[in-house]
């Protein structure tokens, strides 16, 4: 009985330090992309942990609902500045709605910091291009 609860003990410690980066995003499909890029990009998303140094596991597909975001358009910096503190400022938009998302875990902040310059990266990205209309939605959450 001691054993078990030192050993339960001892691995949540363990984890407690860890600092991992969950890094998601949401996008916009290409209506046309055919099966083949669908395919495509799953097979080269599936195995990006085997090519990025600190990337651990990779989830990708449908979104359960889809995320409805607002695209402004021709706003100068002025008005961008009013807008972020919360002031009412006349604009155009569009609407985009991101029916597609992925999550990528990595082991830290460093690896997450040198994946955008990776090979693996720079090949997946090419892959990608085929799916998705330019523009993600994208937020990252830290292990605490």
């Amino acid at each position: 009985m001691r054993f078990c609860l030192l050993l339960l003990t001892s691995a949540a410690l363990l984890s407690a330090g860890e600092k991992k980066v969950l890094h998601c995003f949401a996008f916009t499909v290409v209506d046309t992309a055919a099966e083949a890029d669908w395919a495509a990009f799953a097979k080269a998303t599936d195995e990006l942990p085997g090519k990025v140094k600190g990337l651990e596991k990779v989830w990708h597909g449908k979104l359960r609902n889809p995320l409805n975001q607002a695209q402004l358009r021709n706003v100068d910096p002025e008005a961008r500045k009013k807008l972020t503190a919360g002031e009412d400022v006349p604009v155009t938009a569009r609407m985009l709605q991101r029916k597609h998302g992925a999550c990528m875990q990595f082991a830290d902040e460093a690896s997450f910091q040198a994946y955008g310059a990776s090979a693996g990266h720079k090949e997946w990205e090419a892959v990608y291009s085929k799916v998705r209309v330019p523009g993600t939605t994208t937020f990252q959450i830290l292990g605490q």
